[in-house]
């Protein structure tokens, strides 16, 4: 049976595949929880057929090592001091189950892992992280984890943007940073005919992300022309263990969950890579008056 979930106010949900994943996910999940005083929430969704009841389907289709492996994840997230609850959720979908514990257990933010395939039609990630990027209420973290984050983690990257997301990815790199003692460099790419976004412009976007850091921790602002920006970041990236931004802004068409830029970076950067998408509720009620 799943535990019962622990009185914190704020809680960050890991949904776990495997072990592997898992192992992939946490140090971030721990670093971001410690610094924020979280508690995490490690999910495994069962995908039940609609040829089975949920009830039958977690008698002929849950395996034991699912179940040792939100335990090791749990006993990992609290020898660290973090308090952690464990869960297995039955649903038609991955992502239906993902965004209903949202709802049903106040969840703050979520860390999901995604292994960096390429896109198919329709589809920008994956089935299951572009519905969770799209309908879960809360804030979302996507980590590429297709390689392992190093276990020190002496550099990270901020590309800097206007908007909250990238405020979002700059309060997340914050964490990661404290935890690690970790130095940061915070990059804002500026196109060189771009008339309306002037240097000044862009020394107080870097300014503003750089005030999110504490005193003592190792801040450098960068400020390149580049009429290539997503190209220009992805470089960038070669030079550090993570690389956190937040996604670009659009509107309603599907590709801009991510925007190109993000999803670019996402899937080229090197070492780790995580994207930030803050949440705002006013798109996602309009999203629901969508046919």
């Amino acid at each position: 049976m799943p535990d019962e979930t622990s009185d914190i106010d704020d809680t960050l949900l890991v949904p776990i595949a495997n072990a592997e994943t898992a192992d992939r996910q946490l140090e971030t999940a721990i670093d971001i929880a410690a610094d924020r005083s979280y508690r995490i929430l490690l999910v495994y969704v069962l995908e039940v057929p609609p040829q089975l009841s949920l009830q039958d389907g977690r008698r002929y289709l849950l395996e034991d090592d699912v179940e040792d492996a939100l335990a090791e994840a749990t006993e990992r997230v609290e020898s660290r001091g973090i308090p952690a609850d464990k869960l297995i959720r039955l649903a038609r979908g991955v992502s239906t189950g993902i965004v209903g514990a949202v709802d049903k257990y106040d969840v703050d933010a979520i860390l999901i892992g995604w292994r960096g395939r390429p896109p198919r039609k329709d589809v920008i990630l994956g089935s299951h992280v572009d519905r969770v990027l799209r309908d879960a209420d809360c804030d979302v973290l996507v980590q590429r984890i297709k390689t392992p984050r190093p276990d020190d983690v002496d550099s990270i990257l901020v590309p800097v943007a206007d908007g909250p997301h990238s405020g979002f990815a700059t309060e997340t790199a914050a964490s990661i940073a404290r935890r690690n003692d970790a130095s940061v460099t915070l990059l804002h790419l500026r196109e060189s005919d771009d008339p309306e976004h002037s240097r000044e412009q862009a020394q107080a976007l870097l300014a503003d992300a750089a005030a999110e850091f504490d005193d003592g921790q190792s801040v450098e602002r960068a400020l390149v022309e580049s009429d290539t920006v997503a190209g220009t970041i992805t470089d960038w990236t070669t030079r550090h263990d993570v690389t956190v931004l937040g996604v670009s802004r659009g509107g309603l068409v599907q590709r801009a969950l991510l925007g190109t830029i993000s999803e670019s970076v996402g899937r080229h950067a090197a070492g780790t890579v995580i994207l930030a998408k803050r949440y705002d509720p006013v798109p996602s009620r309009l999203r629901r008056l969508l046919p």
